[in-house]
């Protein structure tokens, strides 16, 4: 019977399941906040909570089984806030949210690839992609802040671009429109 559970982890996580790909989902669970104990490889009451909790929270069918919807948002989730706190650590919780807002407004973007994994990972997008802060384990408040910008908070009024202008070196960014400014960022189309 455990080969059986562990054939079905593959396509979907629910109560009962066990593994690495349970403990995988509980590491990323516990580092948005949504699971309060260390991930133990089995898929009991705490982590089913854990995952309605978090379907809640993004707006998902909440029925606490981590089928293709939910295994989707959670890794959009976790990208989203590698780059927002390798982009923004420095930054005040809008400016944080303000950076996860134009990632998801590049997806809704004609002029942008169409998933999250995709705006992140185009060439030369997020400096924190290049430099390797994406590597970065996120903070607790980045991932909150990717949370609010998935619930739809958009401080940045639906920008797409987004730069530093003290150190920005590339010269096209300067000749977008601004939008608006959030603490070191200026918020651009």
């Amino acid at each position: 019977m455990g080969n059986d559970t562990e054939v079905q982890a593959s396509t979907t996580l629910e109560y009962g399941n066990t593994g690495q790909e349970v403990q995988d989902l509980q590491g990323k669970l516990y580092r948005m906040g949504y699971l309060n104990v260390e991930p133990t490889g089995y898929f009991g009451p705490l982590t089913e909570r854990a995952v309605k909790d978090f379907q809640y929270d993004a707006n998902l069918w909440v029925d606490g089984i981590v089928g293709t919807k939910t295994r989707y948002q959670i890794d959009n989730v976790e990208m989203m806030a590698r780059v927002v706190h390798g982009e923004a650590r420095g930054e005040s919780y809008e400016g944080k949210v303000a950076v996860a807002a134009v990632i998801l407004n590049r997806e809704g973007s004609v002029h942008f690839p169409n998933t999250i994994r995709n705006v992140i990972l185009q060439q030369n997008a997020f400096t924190a992609v290049h430099d390797g802060q994406y590597n970065l384990p996120p903070s607790p408040v980045a991932y909150q802040a990717v949370m609010d910008a998935v619930n739809g908070y958009d401080p940045t009024q639906g920008s797409t671009y987004y730069y530093n202008p003290d150190i920005a070196t590339n010269e096209w960014i300067f000749t977008r429109e601004t939008v608006t400014e959030i603490g070191n960022h200026t918020f651009a189309e």
